[in-house]
């Protein structure tokens, strides 16, 4: 079974639906930063030089053991020479989810 496979079989069941749908916000904010810095391939201590932002702190960020504020979201834009943008979209329906895989 791959992974693709394993999800869409999980998502079947709503509870597994509903905590995956609750943690993909979260998820989106690390994988954006995540995706920024390698884009500029950047390391990790090299942003932490750039925006004074602990090295530790910039991991724990990426792990998703701290959730950063927009303050923080927006230094470590500005170390990376980004704009920061927040956007809001409409929610997609079960089947939606069933069809992204």
């Amino acid at each position: 079974m791959t992974l693709k496979e394993y999800k869409e079989k999980r998502m079947q069941d709503p509870a597994f639906a509903q905590a995956y749908d609750e943690m993909q916000p979260e998820m989106n904010v690390i994988r954006a930063m995540i995706d920024a810095r390698t884009s500029q391939n950047l390391t990790q201590k090299e942003l932490s030089e750039r925006t004074g932002i602990a090295q530790t702190e910039i991991s724990r960020l990426e792990n998703g053991t701290r959730n950063p504020s927009i303050k923080l979201l927006q230094r470590l834009a500005d170390g990376m020479d980004m704009v920061l943008n927040v956007t809001f979209t409409p929610k997609q329906t079960a089947g939606d989810r069933a069809k992204r895989g």
